[in-house]
């Protein structure tokens, strides 16, 4: 027993190198950068801080003036912040703005394209499509209270939102009653980026189910480009040849494209 104090007495003192990457009793590593501990966490908190009120100003602004009262970036900043609830969205919602120029162009951008920004992952991703698919909603139900042809500005809002920034063809087809009001909104076929199927049979059958008297045709153009092809000119005439004598009226068919359109109607095509 004595011997074993004995050779504790002879050890030698802790080093101090050891010793100086703690303080007080040793339980708190200092910072890597040299600052006293703690310091990281009250420059975190800060921050948190400084988010909070920045979040709670751009809150204020839009409560007092609305959107107008925002600049793109800060509107989008205003729906990221949902998606990061601690972290600043600033910089995100500038490079996306950067990316795609406009609110609206960043709202309706493809998923792949999105997630090339840098931070964007699957939440902020679902808040912008959770704001595009509301607001297709909101204007499709203004379109279904009202006869089609007595709110075709709407109308031409309404498919412009849905289809302008797709980068494939859509077909899309507006069933109407007697009343020229919608009962059914289907994409009947998507395809490439110059062509989509269109089926006669299909269209005339559909419209017989939904016992629709009326249709409007859509399709969009990616190229942006409005003016129709031959081909479509030709479908056109084929499907009003064929509805016709089944009592379905076919009132137009629209060409959509990056804020602009091509009415078959209004150009005397039909």
């Amino acid at each position: 027993m004595g011997g074993r104090g004995n050779d504790r007495a002879s050890q030698p003192p802790p080093r101090r190198d050891l010793l100086d990457g703690f303080h007080d009793a040793g339980t708190h590593p200092r910072p890597a950068d040299g600052s006293p501990p703690g310091a990281a966490k009250v420059s975190s908190t800060k921050t948190i801080a400084g988010n909070a009120g920045h979040r709670q100003r751009l809150r204020d602004r839009f409560t007092i003036g609305g959107s107008d009262a925002l600049p793109d970036y800060e509107l989008l900043e205003l729906v990221l912040f949902r998606a990061i609830p601690r972290r600043d969205t600033k910089n995100i919602a500038k490079a996306l703005i950067a990316r795609f120029g406009s609110f609206s162009e960043v709202i309706h951008a493809p998923e792949t394209l999105l997630r090339e920004v840098h931070q964007v992952g699957d939440a902020v991703i679902f808040e912008i499509k959770l704001v595009r698919a509301a607001a297709l909603r909101m204007m499709r139900t203004e379109i279904i209270e009202k006869p089609i042809l007595s709110s075709w500005a709407k109308v031409i809002d309404y498919c412009q939102a849905a289809m302008a920034y797709e980068t494939r063809e859509q077909f899309r087809i507006l069933f109407l009653d007697k009343k020229n009001k919608l009962i059914a909104d289907e994409v009947q076929s998507r395809g490439t980026v110059d062509h989509t199927p269109v089926y006669i049979r299909e269209v005339v059958k559909r419209a017989l189910e939904l016992s629709a008297t009326a249709l409007v045709l859509v399709h969009n153009h990616p190229s942006g480009d409005t003016k129709p092809s031959r081909a479509d000119i030709d479908m056109t005439k084929m499907i009003q040849s064929a509805a016709k004598p089944l009592g379905i009226t076919l009132h137009d068919h629209v060409i959509i494209g990056r804020g602009e359109h091509f009415s078959f109607k209004g150009t005397q095509l039909l």
